[in-house]
């Protein structure tokens, strides 16, 4: 079935630019330039995902999202202005999936929704009580990852990830004690042939060890072997 992706911003230009792209791989799109009058449409006809602008007059993304999530579970990807990390973990914490900085690439946004409208498909309905081809959960020492549910725990206290983080983390601690390349991991985290630089992997593995250390300040298991990359140590 075909998708339905919602998108709400005050800039028209963004909302243009982005819809046609979305359309252009085969998406349906909606686009709303207020965020009251998306909740009010989202309740009557959700969408399957949503993609918020948190900097918005009269009902901002954050508060959306916060009425959104009192009566639904839609997948929601933030855009967010370029270093408003507050934004960010407030709107992870609220139960956002994932964030984009502007100004972003859009294809870097497409892959964003491709990854969590997979990742939703376990969820959807007629599938709850299957189990089949479904992903186990990851165990390695103190923490754990359950690909189906976006759920990450460290000595079980909740770590918040993006889709980015979780990726990448996924792939690290699959083998622990083997090195990964930047590439690789970029591999993993950005799929349909998106060009990233080096240090957007290097950016998202600070990310991940800051939230980490949110739960355990003695966090250590994301190692940095210089010049060839990073592994997770298993303890």
């Amino acid at each position: 079935m075909t998708a339905t992706i919602a998108l709400v911003d005050d800039d028209r230009n963004i909302l243009t630019s982005v819809s046609i792209a979305l359309q252009t791989e085969g998406f349906v799109t909606r686009v709303y330039s207020d965020g009251e009058v998306a909740l009010k449409a989202f309740a009557e006809n959700p969408p399957d995902l949503a993609v918020l602008d948190i900097k918005m007059p009269r009902m901002d993304g954050l508060e959306l999202l916060r009425r959104l999530r009192e009566r639904s579970r839609l997948p929601v990807i933030f855009l967010t202005s370029k270093d408003d990390e507050l934004d960010e973990a407030l709107g992870l914490a609220m139960g956002a999936d994932d964030y984009i900085a502007k100004p972003f690439s859009q294809r870097l946004l497409i892959a964003r929704i491709r990854a969590i409208l997979r990742r939703a498909e376990p969820a959807q309905p007629g599938e709850a009580g299957s189990t089949e081809g479904a992903q186990p959960v990851l165990e390695r020492g103190r923490l754990a990852m359950d690909p189906a549910r976006h759920k990450v725990t460290w000595n079980g206290e909740n770590v918040t990830l993006t889709v980015t983080e979780f990726l990448i983390l996924e792939t690290l601690a699959s083998r622990p004690g083997i090195v990964k390349t930047r590439n690789q991991l970029m591999d993993a985290a950005y799929q349909d042939d998106i060009y990233v630089d080096d240090r957007t992997i290097d950016s998202h593995i600070k990310r991940l060890r800051r939230k980490f250390r949110q739960v355990d300040k003695e966090f250590d298991a994301i190692e940095t072997l210089y010049g060839a990359g990073y592994r997770f140590a298993d303890d």
